[in-house]
């Protein structure tokens, strides 16, 4: 469930500032209401089963026979994620050790992406070779910003084409993300079922708080894509 932080409208012409800043900042408060609505609303049901958190997620990778990943336990909320690199799946407290229709469906979320890294995923694979570059690119960001406002310039240039260079990464990786997430979350929700660890009339719950949280991935591939086309706009 980790993203990148929401980045700052920081290059939106004047005249478009208002409608887009409102158009997204409103979509990313009402994925964000979602989210938390739906998480805590099924964070309340437990499951049937009595099954944890980790106890699904252990179930998911076991039917697909993934023996190598580690599932370990973290601190905060919804800070679950899964580590391709080191095979870690992380969950937070509350879902690793949560037996909640919440708890189960964030997990096997996570498990999900196991699966997607045992097959080889050609999207997953894609967006973690996309990583270094947009960890690079999401801190340059800020210092353009800084740099032309300590300068009292507009983009134009060589910075307008290192701004657009690095918001078409962000925007890719966020591209990539989408079809990631929801592919991970369509696998959870197929495996809950057939394995057992959930009812057919529990699953409204999880689809519930996977969904919602899709919308989060959304909302930050919108503000991406506004920015990059706000910049590739100065150059006409």
């Amino acid at each position: 469930m980790h993203m990148l932080p929401h980045l700052a409208f920081y290059f939106i012409p004047p005249e478009l500032f208002w409608v887009l800043f409102i158009f997204v900042f409103g979509f990313s408060i009402y994925a964000q209401i979602r989210v938390t609505s739906a998480y805590s609303r099924n964070s309340q049901i437990p499951s049937r089963g009595g099954i944890t958190g980790r106890e699904a997620a252990a179930a998911v990778m076991a039917q697909a026979g993934i023996t190598d990943v580690e599932i370990a336990e973290t601190e905060g909320h919804l800070t679950d994620h899964y580590d391709p690199v080191n095979k870690r799946l992380v969950l937070s407290s509350e879902n690793y050790r949560g037996t909640s229709l919440a708890a189960v469906g964030v997990a096997a979320h996570e498990a999900g992406h196991a699966l997607q890294h045992r097959e080889g995923y050609r999207l997953l694979e894609m967006r973690m070779a996309l990583v270094p570059a947009t960890r690079f690119a999401a801190g340059v960001v800020p210092f353009i910003y800084i740099g032309s406002l300590f300068f009292n310039r507009l983009l134009s240039g060589p910075i307008l084409d290192i701004a657009i260079i690095a918001f078409a990464i962000l925007t890719l990786f966020q591209l990539v993300t989408l079809p990631v997430e929801y592919d991970a979350s369509r696998r959870a929700k197929v495996q809950l079922v057939s394995l057992g660890i959930l009812d057919p009339d529990e699953m409204p719950g999880v689809n519930q708080t996977l969904d919602a949280a899709a919308l989060t991935y959304l909302a930050a591939f919108i503000s991406v894509l506004l920015n990059l086309l706000s910049l590739l706009s100065r150059r006409n």
